[in-house]
């Protein structure tokens, strides 16, 4: 299976670089992974919701040319649906038993994701109501889908 990570911005820490590039290298018995950065626009300070929408819709513009026709897109939400690891590893199971060879995570700019890309998305995870970094996000989602391919392959993994 192919795992994308559609993300806006790019990762300005080393240790989140160090991170990714670990789960990343762990990752690679299981599938094959790329990375895709987009350009993020910088969102003045008390920002309209009209500017807020435009930058959405500016950095959904540049997500959705990543996005392929044959790909399984999940967006992350703060509003969709929150699974255990269990539960994650088991759809990632079954979208590739459903023949699903390509799989797109899709994770906004710090105000979010624009309509054109929720409108795409197959399928909307939240990792927590909480709010997170879009940066810290990326590793958070390459250790999920990390242990869930453990959990798929019956190898011990740390609950």
């Amino acid at each position: 299976m192919k795992i994308s990570v559609i993300t806006v911005g790019k990762i300005k820490e080393k240790y989140l670089r160090d991170a990714i590039a670990e789960y990343s290298k762990r990752l690679s018995r299981y599938c094959r992974l790329e990375i895709i950065e987009v350009a993020d626009e910088r969102t003045p300070d008390q920002a309209s919701e009209a500017v807020e929408e435009n930058i959405r819709t500016k950095e959904g513009e540049r997500l959705l040319k990543y996005v392929r026709d044959d790909m399984y897109v999940i967006t992350l939400e703060i509003g969709g649906k929150m699974l255990t690891s269990e539960q994650f590893a088991e759809k990632i199971e079954t979208l590739g038993v459903q023949g699903k060879s390509s799989i797109a995570f899709v994770i906004g700019g710090s105000i979010g994701l624009g309509r054109e890309v929720l409108k795409r998305s197959d399928y909307a995870l939240s990792f927590s109501k909480m709010t997170f970094p879009h940066q810290l996000m990326r590793v958070v989602l390459l250790e999920q889908v990390y242990r869930g391919y453990r959990i798929i392959n019956g190898e011990p993994y740390h609950k």
